[in-house]
């Protein structure tokens, strides 16, 4: 009994002993990394915020009208200076230069003021978004539809069905918000 022993096996001793360490830390360090992660209040919190990309004049998101008050001020003079929001239903596939809005029952042909920003030619679809600018009735020709449907990728049939004219609500906007 009183012989010492080897150094091969004090070598093993010592890789033992270090295994049993590191074990040790890495248990430690996952416990860490789970109570840092709990949620100890058992609140839910949402930590996703809105996304907001601007596209034109920079605009706030606060003092957005009632879509159903600026057509009623439309109709009664003709315009409207405004700023309001709706979901997307589609933008020119071309250049971006357009969008249709739908803002309560109303499918909005929406411009960009002096054809000065463009917004996503695709991926916007029902996204919100609100604009600013000056809502108007609009006669849209014939050409200028079939041109618009042509932007959109329509079928050659779908663009030579449109043969009327359409008055409409329509806006010019000088400044967009498209929210994620």
């Amino acid at each position: 009994f009183g012989e010492p022993l080897g150094p091969s096996f004090e070598l093993f001793l010592k890789l033992i002993f270090y295994i049993c360490k590191m074990k040790k830390t890495l248990f430690i360090i996952g416990l860490g990394a789970i109570v840092a992660c709990s949620n100890p209040s058992g609140e839910n919190k949402d930590t996703s915020a809105v996304v907001e990309k601007f596209y034109g004049e920079k605009i706030e998101n606060n003092n957005i009208e009632e879509y159903s008050s600026v057509k009623a001020e439309v109709e009664n003079n003709g315009t409207s200076t405004a700023k309001i929001q709706g979901e997307i239903l589609s933008t020119c596939a071309k250049k971006g230069c357009w969008m249709e809005l739908k803002a309560g029952k109303d499918t909005l042909m929406v411009r960009f003021k002096d054809y000065g920003f463009f917004v996503p030619k695709e991926g916007a679809e029902g996204k919100t978004a609100i604009i600013s600018g000056e809502a108007f009735f609009d006669t849209l020709s014939v050409e200028l539809l079939q041109h618009y449907a042509e932007d959109a990728g329509k079928s050659s049939e779908e663009i030579l069905s449109i043969t009327e004219p359409e008055y409409v609500v329509a806006f010019t906007a000088d400044g967009v918000i498209i929210q994620e």
